[in-house]
C-alpha cells in the first residue's frame, strides 16, 4: 500500500513501555495550536514540550498528509523517530499539512517548489516549513533556536521540499524513504509504467474530499473488498473502468490527475523535488530500504542530488534491509525467507538516527558515522563507504542461447528467444493470492514465473567465488515486437544451490534448494524507451534496443549460486495491464488489447546485455 500503510503497520510493534501514554503525560505537556503562514492560511499544529523547563530544547518536526491525532485531548501513541530520542527529551512538533485534516488551505499532491518568490501569495512546502520554525521560535519558550525535521515516504517529501530555501535555524534534516518523482520511480510510475494496485487502494483511502476541516475523512471514497487481486483487477477490465460509477467516477482530484497525465509532462516535472536541491547547508541523512516497494528510488535519487550538487555538505546515507519505513520497528531481523542474524532497525536507531540529530540538534556526543552506512545482502554485514557507490569495475553478462548467462559476446549470426505477450493472460507479479500486495514479493521465489511460456530464462553456471554487486544494473535488450508497444520487466535473482539448508522458521515442508530469490526488478513502459516526455510507437518486427537502468542493490551472490536474468511483458496487477498498442492507456477499451509476439536478440549483431557493477576489492 502506497506511502501509510505499511508503516503504520511497523509502529504497532513498539513496545507499550518504549512510547507508554504514562511517560509522555508525565514527561511531556501538549499544546494544539494553529500557526499562521504568510498567505493567512493555519495550519493545525501539536507541539509536545519537555515538562523539565527551564532547560532548552531543540525542535524535532514531521509534516504529514496522515493526521496528528488524537486532537485537542489525548496524546499520540507515537512521538518522535524513535524512542531514544523521545526519552532524550526534543520539543515535538506534528503537523497537519496544508489542506488536509484540520489545516486550512488546498492540498496538492507533492506541492510543487516555487523558487524567487515573488509576493506572500507563493507558497509551497518549503515556505509554510520556513514560516513554522519562525513561528515556533518566537512562541514556544525554552527553545535552543534549533530545528531538525524528519518524515518517511509522503512526510519523507516533506522533509525533502523543507531543505529548498530552508530556515536559519533548520539545523539537520532526515529524509527518509522520500517522493521525489512520481514518473520515472516513485509511487505512481515506473518509467512510465503505472502502478496500479497500490494507487488503487491508496486514493481509496486517501484521495476522499473533505468538507472544510476535519478530524476523520469517514469512509474510502468507494466500498470494495478484494480476496484475489489479480482475479479482481482482471475482471474489473481497463482502467478506465476506474471511473464508473462503481469505483472513483471522477470523484477523486488526484486519480483524474494520475490518468490524465500519462506522460512525463509538467506535471510531474514540477513535482520532482530534486531539481530544487541545491545550495543545501542542512547535514542530511536520507535513508532507505532495500526491500522497499513504493520510494527505494526517491531515498537513492535524493541522496544522489545532494551528493553531486552540494558535495560540500554533510549529507549522509542508509540502506537496510528494510521494506517501507521499516527502520522505525522495534525489531527488524528478518524479511521473506531472509534471516538478517540482527536487529537491523535497533541499530539505525541507536547507532546512527538518535546519534545524527542529537550531535547537530544539541551537540551532543560525536559522529562517527560514514559517509553511507550500507547493509550487504547475501553476507548480511553493514558496509561503511566513503560514497556512494563505491569505486566498481564494470561487468557484462551476455543473454544467450540455451538459457545461459555468460560474460562471454554471442558469436552466433541469428539467435533470439521468443514469447507471446497475451494482456489478457499477464504474469502474475506473485506466486500466491492476495487482496493487498504481497509484501515479500522483492525477494520472493520466482518460480511461479519462471514456469510460464511467456517469460525468458537466463542464469549462469554456478559462481567459482562470490560475486559482490554494488549500484545500479543496467540492462540493454535488443527487441523486436510484432505490434506498436509492449512492457518491458527485467528481474535479477540470486539461484540458491541444492545444498541450500532452510530458513529458521520456514513452514513444514517448505524446502530452499534451488530458490530463485529476487534481488531486483524493474519495469519500462515500452513507448518511452527514448524520452519520458514523447512516446514513440515501436515499428512492428523492427529491432530497436530497450534500456533500464533497475534501483541500486548491494547483494553478494555467494560461491556455488547462480545469477539469474528473468524477462518478461507484465507484472500484473502490480502495473496495469499495456494493451500493446500505442495509445493513451487510460483510454483504451477492451477491444484494444492485442497480444504481441516479443523476440529478445543474443546474437553477434544484437546482442542483448546486463551491466553490472562488481564491487571492486
Amino acid at each position: 500500500m502506497k506511502k501509510v500503510f505499511l508503516i503504520i503497520t511497523l509502529f504497532s510493534t513498539i513496545s507499550a513501555t518504549a512510547q507508554s501514554d504514562t511517560f509522555l503525560r508525565e514527561n511531556y505537556r501538549k499544546i494544539d495550536t494553529m500557526i499562521p503562514m504568510r498567505d493567512g492560511i493555519k495550519l493545525y499544529t501539536i507541539v509536545y514540550i519537555p515538562k523539565d523547563a527551564p532547560e532548552k530544547y531543540p525542535f524535532l518536526i514531521q509534516r504529514t498528509p496522515y493526521s496528528v491525532a488524537p486532537y485537542d485531548t489525548g496524546y499520540a501513541r507515537r512521538i518522535g523517530p524513535n524512542p531514544n530520542l523521545l526519552r532524550e527529551k526534543y520539543i515535538f512538533v506534528n503537523q497537519d499539512v496544508r489542506g488536509r485534516y484540520m489545516s486550512e488551505g488546498i492540498n496538492l499532491e507533492v506541492t510543487p517548489h516555487q523558487p524567487d518568490k515573488k509576493n506572500r501569495k507563493e507558497v509551497d512546502e518549503s515556505s509554510d516549513t520556513f514560516d513554522t520554525i519562525e513561528w515556533l521560535l518566537k512562541n514556544i519558550p525554552n527553545n535552543n533556536g534549533r530545528a531538525g525535521i524528519y518524515g518517511i515516504s509522503y512526510p519523507g517529501f516533506y522533509a525533502s521540499a523543507a531543505l529548498a530555501d530552508a530556515h536559519p535555524a533548520l539545523k539537520a534534516a532526515s529524509p527518509q524513504a522520500p517522493i521525489t518523482d512520481e514518473f520515472m520511480g516513485d509511487d505512481v510510475n515506473h518509467n512510465g509504467a503505472f502502478f496500479l494496485m497500490d494507487n488503487f487502494n491508496f486514493m481509496n483511502y486517501y484521495a476522499k474530499e473533505r468538507n472544510g476541516l476535519v478530524k476523520d475523512y469517514g469512509d474510502e471514497v468507494f466500498p470494495v473488498k478484494i480476496l484475489d487481486a489479480y482475479d479482481f483487477f482482471l475482471k474489473m477490465g481497463p482502467i478506465s473502468t476506474t471511473q464508473s460509477e462503481k469505483y472513483f467516477n471522477g470523484k477523486s482530484r488526484y486519480w483524474n490527475e494520475y490518468l490524465q497525465h500519462d506522460t512525463y509532462d509538467d506535471y510531474w516535472k514540477s513535482r520532482n523535488i530534486r531539481n530544487h536541491l541545491h545550495q543545501i547547508h542542512v547535514p542530511t541523512l536520507v535513508v532507505g530500504g532495500w526491500f522497499d516497494a513504493e520510494d527505494l528510488y526517491g531515498a537513492l535519487k535524493t541522496y544522489e542530488t545532494l551528493e553531486k550538487n552540494n558535495p560540500e555538505n554533510k549529507n549522509y546515507l542508509v540502506m537496510g534491509p528494510w521494506t517501507h519505513g521499516a527502520w522505525a520497528a522495534q525489531k527488524w531481523d528478518q524479511y521473506a525467507t531472509h534471516d538478517f542474524g540482527s536487529n537491523t532497525s535497533a541499530y539505525f536507531q541507536d547507532s546512527i538516527e538518535t546519534v545524527f540529530f542529537n550531535y547537530y540538534l544539541k551537540d551532543k556526543g560525536s559522529l562517527k558515522i560514514p559517509k553511507a552506512s550500507i547493509f550487504e545482502t547475501g553476507t548480511n554485514q553493514w558496509r561503511p563507504y566513503s560514497s556512494w557507490p563505491p569505486e566498481q569495475v564494470n561487468t557484462t553478462y551476455y543473454l544467450q542461447p540455451d538459457q545461459l548467462l555468460t560474460t562471454q559476446k554471442p558469436v552466433t549470426e541469428n539467435s533470439y528467444d521468443e514469447y507471446l505477450s497475451d494482456p489478457n493472460k499477464p504474469v502474475p507479479y506473485t506466486g500466491g493470492i492476495f487482496g493487498w500486495r504481497n509484501n515479500d514479493y522483492m525477494a520472493e521465489d520466482q518460480r511461479f514465473a519462471a514456469m510460464r511460456p511467456d517469460v525468458l530464462v537466463y542464469q549462469t553456471v554456478p559462481l567459482t567465488t562470490d560475486l559482490t554487486i554494488a549500484g545500479s544494473i543496467t540492462a540493454d535488450l535488443q527487441v523486436s515486437i510484432s505490434g506498436s508497444d509492449a512492457d518491458f520487466v527485467v528481474k535479477v535473482i540470486d539461484v540458491l544451490p541444492d545444498n541450500e539448508p532452510n530458513f529458521k522458521n520456514a513452514p513444514k515442508g517448505f524446502q530452499m534448494p534451488g530458490y530463485q530469490r529476487l534481488v531486483r526488478a524493474e519495469v519500462i513502459r515500452g513507448k518511452f524507451r527514448q524520452d519520458l516526455s514523447k512516446p514513440i510507437r515501436f515499428i512492428p518486427n523492427k529491432p530497436e534496443q530497450v534500456s533500464i537502468a533497475l534501483n541500486d542493490i548491494h547483494h553478494t551472490f555467494k560461491k556455488g549460486h547462480r545469477i539469474m536474468v528473468q524477462i518478461q511483458s507484465s507484472w500484473f496487477p502490480l502495473i496495469d495491464r499495456n494493451p500493446q498498442k500505442f495509445m493513451p492507456i487510460a483510454k483504451a477499451k477492451a477491444s484494444d488489447f492485442e497480444k504481441a509476439m516479443i523476440l529478445i536478440y543474443h546474437n553477434s549483431k544484437l546482442s542483448s546485455k546486463l551491466v553490472f557493477p562488481v564491487l571492486k576489492k
